[in-house]
C-alpha cells in the first residue's frame, strides 16, 4: 500500500523529482468527472502496490502543474499522470486511459 504527498510548491515538486526509483506522479482536477474517475483509478492501483506518489491539484496549485508541463515538454491535460525513473519521464497519458491497469503495466515495464 502506497501513500501519496500533494505538491503544493515548486520547492515540494523539486523534492519529489529527486527522488532516486519509479514514481507516479498525477495531475488532478478537483472539479472535472472524468479527473475524479482517473484518481479513483490511481487510488485503487496505490492500495495495493508499493510506489511513491505525488498528485498536484490543478486549479489550486496551478504554478505546480505549469513547471510539470514546461520542465517536460508535455502538454498539460487534466486528468494526467506520470511514471517518472529518476527525473525521467518513463511513461504519461490522460483522461479514461488512465485506470489501475494501465498504471500497472507501466509500472512493471
Amino acid at each position: 500500500m502506497s501513500t501519496y504527498q500533494e505538491l503544493h510548491s515548486i520547492e515540494e515538486l523539486n523534492g519529489f523529482l529527486e527522488t532516486p526509483g519509479k514514481k507516479l506522479l498525477f495531475k488532478h482536477s478537483t472539479v472535472c468527472p472524468i479527473s475524479t474517475a482517473a484518481y479513483e483509478e490511481f487510488q485503487a492501483y496505490l492500495k495495493e502496490q508499493a510506489v511513491q506518489a505525488a498528485v498536484i491539484l490543478v486549479r489550486e496549485d496551478r504554478p505546480v502543474s505549469n513547471e510539470v508541463a514546461e520542465r517536460y515538454g508535455i502538454k498539460h491535460e487534466s486528468p494526467q499522470i506520470f511514471l517518472l525513473d529518476g527525473n525521467d519521464v518513463k511513461w504519461h497519458t490522460s483522461h479514461w486511459k488512465i485506470t489501475k491497469a494501465s498504471i500497472g503495466e507501466a509500472v512493471a515495464q
